[in-house]
């Protein structure tokens, strides 16, 4: 089926799935979502593993990056520094935010298992800011990091040991931020990227795939929902065969040969039962084509692995292991 519709119409309404209301501006009204506060105060909690604090990037722009630190860092004892992760939440590019409190657990979570150092993007969301804005926003906090003076990464974060990581919608935005970040690595140093990690990443296409007509009414992502998604944040006049929402266009980027020539390895990440898991193997089978270094990971479940207390586990323990393969902080890969 190669149109934009389906046979058989969605029930669902997208905005109230969505808990967003249009406004007749084109502007969208979000309902507020759970969120967690960042904690630096190494003595508020004695429990607590990770301390989380925000840091502005571009104020104009409202864009700002939690960072997240183990309280192991802290010890006097300890002197090895930590890979560093660029990380971009998800939310569908209309919705949620870096303090959304699924993020800030996964990210603490990650951050106490590797253990590594995270800054976790606020970027601006559609349809008030489309794309490209979200990668503008990723790139200027990829130097943003390589010349802020910034304590917590000056002190204990390995630039040399960089990797770009992205959920859901976070994936699609780490996807492309690798692409861009390829072409200038010059300019990006001393942040040196070792990978990009694509955790169930956000592509899409105007061509129906089987995993899409098989699960239209999906509880966790239905494909009335994604459609709308990327109607409000393509570019005004596009499509879903945008090189933004569909990778494999006219055969992929060329910039994917720069990131072969450059040896950064790509984990992607995936649930079998994901609506979307079609256009994920199809981009994953354009890098492997291409001759990158890519590893895969396949969970049983559905799109929502934060939901799914398995999935989340086996997902945090792919990333780990992926991380701690390819890092090039000498105190951890012995670990």
């Amino acid at each position: 089926m190669a149109d934009e519709t389906v046979s058989s119409p969605s029930a669902i309404d997208p905005y109230k799935f969505l808990q967003i209301v249009p406004n007749p501006d084109g502007t969208v009204t979000r309902i507020p979502r759970p969120t967690t506060v960042a904690i630096q105060d190494p003595n508020h909690d004695r429990a607590l593993l990770v301390l989380s604090k925000d840091v502005p990037v571009n104020q104009l722009n409202n864009t700002w990056v939690r960072i997240f630190l183990p309280r192991q860092a802290l010890d006097s004892s300890f002197s090895t520094k930590l890979p560093l992760i660029l990380h971009f939440h998800g939310g569908g590019l209309v919705i949620l935010s870096a303090a959304t409190t699924i993020f800030h657990d996964f990210c603490s979570n990650i951050a106490a298992e590797i253990p590594c150092i995270i800054a976790s993007v606020e970027y601006r969301l559609a349809p008030e800011h489309r794309l490209p804005a979200a990668y503008d926003d990723a790139m200027e906090a990829l130097h943003w990091m390589k010349t802020t003076q910034e304590e917590w990464l000056q002190k204990y974060a390995d630039f040399s040991c960089c990797f770009i990581m992205g959920d859901s919608a976070g994936g699609n935005i780490a996807y492309h931020t690798g692409l861009r970040a390829a072409a200038q690595v010059d300019n990006l140093l001393p942040l040196k990227i070792k990978g990009l990690i694509l955790n169930y990443p956000y592509f899409g296409g105007v061509k129906r795939t089987e995993s899409e007509l098989k699960m239209v009414n999906d509880p966790f992502s239905p494909l009335c929902v994604s459609d709308l998604q990327w109607e409000l944040a393509l570019p005004p006049g596009t499509d879903r065969d945008h090189e933004y929402c569909n990778p494999t266009v006219g055969g992929g980027s060329k910039l994917l040969d720069q990131i072969k020539l450059l040896g950064w390895k790509v984990l992607m990440t995936a649930g079998k039962a994901d609506i979307l898991i079609d256009h994920q193997i199809e981009v994953l089978k354009m890098m492997e084509q291409k001759g990158m270094q890519v590893v895969s990971h396949f969970n049983e479940g559905g799109h929502d692995a934060f939901k799914l207390p398995a999935d989340y586990k086996a997902l945090r323990g792919a990333i780990a292991s992926f991380i701690l393969s390819n890092s090039a902080s000498a105190g951890l890969e012995s670990e």
